[in-house]
């Protein structure tokens, strides 16, 4: 079967995503406390943030290998990076957390890549997907 550039770009992008979030999670269970200690967000938040991004990192690379990474799978994936930059930046807004300056940096920058990475998968979607 022959792969065209543009599957090719989709599996890249989720094959980074995946290993962005992998890194992150393992950083967040390995040194929840020192995160904790230098942003000043509570560390079980850390903690359990780096639990929950592993399977999805597995749900990515999941995708990544399929051949037609179905429609579906990747508005999932697109929808669930918006939804951890919104729950990112609401947590601190709405008054559940309260990071310092560092803790502030570290949330938008994390945010402003997982919305690069939404914005890279879904722009390479119509191109790279199974309709079903």
């Amino acid at each position: 079967m022959t792969e065209y550039p543009h599957q090719r770009t989709l599996k890249t992008i989720l094959v980074l995503d995946a290993a962005t979030c992998t890194g992150m999670g393992l950083l967040l269970i390995l040194a929840s406390g020192l995160v904790a200690r230098i942003t000043q967000i509570p560390a079980p938040l850390l903690f359990w943030a780096g639990l929950l991004l592993l399977p999805v990192a597995g749900f990515m690379v999941l995708t990544a290998r399929d051949p037609h990474a179905s429609a579906w799978a990747v508005l999932v994936i697109v929808a669930g990076n918006l939804l951890w930059v919104l729950a990112s930046l609401a947590l601190p807004m709405i008054g559940v957390i309260a990071p310092n300056a560092l803790g502030w940096a570290f949330i938008l920058a994390q945010a402003i890549a997982v919305t690069l990475f939404a914005w890279l998968e879904w722009s390479a979607r119509h191109t790279g997907v199974a309709a079903s």
